[in-house]
């Protein structure tokens, strides 16, 4: 719930959870000595995450009292009562989230704009839904999560057009677009028969 809340903290994704969230969507890093954090920026309060001890980002604050929670505070506080949709941004980290992630007993998929990277995860076999974050209409999805071996193709809501999404149906996977803030354009969506809206605040789709 950014609109309401700093986002990716457990105080966000707990109001989301309240306010009906089917999916909860995150961003992770990795610390020096491997602990997968949750964060958007590759930094925090200008220290680079992928060069710090997880000790150091414990205690630095996103917000006035609020830190940083990891990837398992993540999934103790969802608990599979939602799907988890784990956007992977550190670079190379892929193999430890994954190793986060094994033994949740919830819902959970993988996307990222690094679209090697989530073809490495394919060809290894991991148990999850695999996506690919789209930001430009030079892009051919389909062709693209085939390519990669993904089933979820992330499109920012400018990019997603009706044909779009039965070209994804017709691949047999999921289009997801975000982030979406705007009711009308949720509509319209909705009307194409988008799989979900990644949004800043679930309540705003109270009215569809």
């Amino acid at each position: 719930m950014p609109r309401r809340l700093h986002e990716n903290t457990l105080i966000s994704f707990a109001a989301a959870l309240a306010a009906g969230a089917d999916g909860i969507e995150l961003d992770v890093h990795a610390t020096a000595d491997d602990v997968v954090v949750v964060h958007h920026d590759p930094t925090l309060r200008g220290l680079d995450i992928r060069r710090t001890a997880w000790a150091v980002v414990r205690v630095t604050e996103v917000a006035p009292g609020v830190q940083a929670p990891t990837l398992n505070e993540v999934l103790d506080l969802v608990g599979g009562a939602a799907e988890l949709f784990v956007e992977v941004k550190g670079a190379g980290i892929e193999d430890r989230v994954a190793e986060v992630l094994r033994g949740y007993g919830g819902a959970a998929a993988i996307h990222s704009f690094d679209h090697a990277l989530i073809g490495r995860l394919a060809r290894r076999g991991v148990p999850y839904r695999l996506g690919l974050l789209f930001d430009d209409d030079a892009v051919r999805v389909d062709d693209a999560l085939a390519e990669h071996g993904a089933l979820d193709a992330w499109p920012h809501h400018s990019l997603v057009t009706a044909r779009l999404v039965d070209d994804v149906h017709a691949a047999g996977g999921r289009i997801l677009p975000w982030t979406v803030n705007d009711v009308a354009v949720a509509r319209r969506l909705a009307s194409w028969g988008v799989d979900g809206l990644c949004t800043d605040d679930v309540t705003l789709l109270d009215e569809l």
